[in-house]
């Protein structure tokens, strides 16, 4: 049996009208999960990145079960930034499991929002400008929440920045979460991103909220295991719903301001 297609190590969990699939492995040695609304057949689809952290997925678990209850499906691997490719391998590896899945349940591939935080949100938007890198798919919509724009993209290698400049890739929506008290990324990046995505005439639609970088996952640093904890502020929880409900936004294809 092919390693992407072992689920050997899957634990199915159910909440709150939620499946969770824990640890399905997915290739390249890494595991992802999936969290399902129990009342859907599947569709829509986000999948979720984490950011610079090695095999961070369980970070965004709060933030991706809060997105599956309005009614979208979150794929949500770990990978590893620190490799010698950046992690491109193992992000790509993650697309072309989530995309052979959806197919597999007679879903529509091309029907799936790439989402990340911080440098994850960043390999979003490089696949989406420069398609070249994935064969010429793209996702329906990009949804990037703390996320810095100035250095290359582990997907592709090459600033989103300068791809944008000089892409022949279809516009697809862009939505960006960031935080106005974000002292790891700061927000100039997404304000900057924005003006430049509309420039050059791709959707885009920014939402600055009164939290950190943490706050946008629905997450809390803690500096004694330097790892993200979920959050227990009412502002960042506050934050990560609304992170929520732009990915929702995002996969349902609607403009819904917030």
């Amino acid at each position: 049996m092919h390693e992407e297609n072992a689920y050997l190590d899957r634990v199915t969990s159910h909440t709150d009208g939620i499946g969770v699939e824990h640890g399905i492995a997915y290739g390249h040695g890494q595991a992802l999960d999936v969290c399902t609304p129990l009342d859907t057949d599947g569709e829509p689809v986000v999948l979720l990145w984490h950011g610079v952290g090695g095999n961070e997925r369980d970070v965004l678990a709060s933030l991706a079960c809060t997105t599956a209850a309005l009614g979208v499906t979150v794929f949500v691997p770990d990978w590893q930034s620190g490799r010698a490719d950046g992690g491109r391998a193992q992000l790509l590896a993650s697309l072309s499991f989530t995309r052979r899945r959806i197919a597999e349940s007679g879903g529509d591939d091309g029907a799936i929002v790439l989402a990340g935080w911080s440098r994850g949100g960043k390999a979003a938007a490089g696949l989406a400008i420069n398609p070249a890198a994935v064969n010429g798919w793209q996702p329906s919509a990009v949804a990037c929440l703390g996320s810095g724009f100035k250095n290359p993209a582990p997907t592709t290698g090459n600033s989103v920045l300068t791809d944008l400049t000089s892409t022949a890739a279809a516009p697809v929506p862009f939505w960006l979460v960031h935080g106005t008290k974000d002292s790891v990324v700061d927000i100039s990046q997404s304000r900057e991103f924005a003006a430049l995505l509309a420039q050059h005439g791709w959707p885009v639609h920014l939402d600055e909220v009164p939290t950190d970088h943490a706050g946008v996952v629905m997450a809390r640093y803690d500096p004694q295991i330097r790892r993200c904890r979920p959050a227990t502020d009412r502002g960042a929880i506050e934050a990560g719903r609304l992170s929520a409900r732009v990915m929702h936004a995002a996969a349902s294809g609607t403009s819904t301001n917030f």
